[in-house]
């Protein structure tokens, strides 16, 4: 599904089902950041769509979770 996210939406690449926030693009590309931040990724658009509240949520606990295990800064 082709759809047009606003750049800050957060979205589901459904090709590796990560979850990241929407930053540009770059050509054909979306560009994707995980929740919490780090290396950002390409995706085709037909491969994204909107994450829902619980995807939302499950990415903010799980970078929370690994932030109090000392796994990221």
């Amino acid at each position: 599904m082709t759809l047009s996210l606003p750049v800050g939406a957060y979205a589901v690449d459904t090709g590796s089902g990560k979850v990241g926030r929407v930053m540009g693009r770059a050509g054909p590309y979306l560009l994707l950041r995980p929740y919490g931040g780090g290396r950002e990724w390409e995706c085709l658009p037909e491969v994204v769509r909107a994450a829902t509240t619980v995807e939302w949520l499950r990415a903010a606990t799980a970078y929370a979770n690994a932030r109090s295990r000392g796994e990221v800064l």
